[in-house]
């Protein structure tokens, strides 16, 4: 069993808030930890029983009134449950009554999330890190805005890097040892997405092209959002291409990462971008194996860059640091793919690369996003295909891929 990085924060949460919500995609491994936090005194439902769901939705006050210190998985099954739970709260603040799982985000729903405002933490989980992998503690947040990043002798470099963006981070994936049982195993997760899980959140009206408006967005993957585009595809409205989206969103099947803008500068890109949050899913959406990605290293850049997106906001829920991600670009075209704004206002910059060389060339986003920050401008890393950490200038370094996870 994988010693997961959230594990801390839902202990702390129980310890203090009368009810932990964990959140994130299925299958990543929510069930394994609430089981594993509460297997000595809670009591464990889950609504994916058919008979459990029925009278969760039947009678939710009834189903929780005589519940305490409890686990309930795939809550966002029944959010009615949410409102139950809150009024019994209210007659009973103490800590650690409800520990709750969703694979998708209830809270977007307003009366819930209003409902439960002060009385509910929530701590997202995503598939595994590279980190948790190889059960490691992280230090590359706090190294970097520290600007001391190191070389790493035993770095994950060239095919091998190739294989382990591929493999992705769902435990039951990584689990398989052949490229074709993995892939197997996404797609049959992809279906199950789409024919169920949506449906456990919105009426979805042309289900039948879901399967085809996902490929779109994972050729799309690590670009700028442009709803109009996504949903002439299959010949919906602007509107309902971004409503797609956003429940792709609510799935923790994507993420659309929001621009970093200062007011006083007037030629920045204000569009969001988006990104897969697993690469095995986004490589198997796209047909891409590492044969393919190894005769074609074009196609590498978008998976490795979405990779390194999901890595970071894994090491966030293991690091103490407020960050917020976002991306820049300037109208200019000059862009950094991942920029963390620490809650102080001081600024980190990751530019991804997928080869084995760095030029001055490279940093040109990273220099032009100092430039708009100024003094909370902390340090800019290009993270590259190598072992070595290569400093370029006043706050600026190359740096290995392995940064993330050594």
């Amino acid at each position: 069993m994988f010693e997961r990085f959230v594990e801390r924060r839902v202990e702390e949460a129980l310890s203090d808030t009368p009810v932990a919500l964990v959140v994130g995609p299925r299958r990543a491994g929510k069930t394994t930890l609430v089981r594993k936090i509460g297997e000595a005194d809670r009591a464990y439902f889950t609504l994916d029983d058919q008979t459990m769901l029925e009278a969760a939705q039947s009678d939710p006050a009834g189903f929780i009134r005589s519940l305490d210190r409890v686990t309930i998985d795939e809550i966002q099954r029944a959010p009615d449950l949410l409102l139950a739970i809150k009024k019994t709260v209210d007659e009973d603040y103490r800590p650690g009554r409800f520990l709750l799982t969703g694979s998708a985000n209830v809270l977007t729903l307003p009366r819930i999330a209003d409902s439960l405002a002060g009385r509910m933490e929530t701590i997202q989980m995503l598939p595994l890190a590279r980190a948790e992998v190889k059960g490691r503690t992280p230090t590359f947040l706090e190294r970097l805005f520290q600007g001391e990043l190191r070389s790493q002798p035993d770095a994950i470099i060239g095919d091998a890097l190739v294989q382990l963006v591929l493999l992705g981070g769902f435990p039951e994936a990584i689990r398989r040892e052949s490229e074709r049982r993995r892939q197997d195993w996404l797609r049959s997760y992809l279906t199950s997405i789409l024919t169920r899980d949506l449906r456990d959140i919105a009426d979805v009206e042309k289900l039948t092209e879901l399967p085809k408006f996902v490929r779109l967005l994972a050729e799309h993957s690590g670009q700028l959002v442009n709803y109009s585009q996504f949903g002439a595809a299959i010949n919906v409205s602007h509107k309902t291409g971004q409503r797609y989206v956003g429940l792709l969103e609510q799935v923790f099947m994507i993420a659309t990462l929001q621009p970093w803008y200062n007011n006083a500068l007037k030629r920045i890109v204000k569009t969001p971008k988006l990104h897969f949050l697993d690469s095995g899913l986004l490589a198997t959406v796209r047909g891409l194996t590492f044969d393919r990605v190894r005769a074609d290293r074009g196609t590498f850049g978008a998976l490795l860059e979405s990779f390194v997106f999901s890595e970071v906001l894994k090491l966030t829920t293991a690091s103490d640091l407020r960050l917020t991600p976002h991306h820049f670009r300037d109208r200019d075209m000059r862009e950094v793919d991942l920029v963390l704004e620490r809650d102080d206002g001081a600024i980190v910059g990751i530019e991804v690369k997928a080869s084995a060389t760095v030029k001055a060339g490279d940093f040109s986003g990273l220099r032009a996003l100092a430039d708009a920050c100024g003094n909370r401008f902390a340090f800019g890393v290009v993270l590259y295909d190598s072992a070595d950490v290569v400093q370029f200038g006043d706050r600026l370094a190359a740096a290995p891929m392995s940064s993330l996870w050594n």
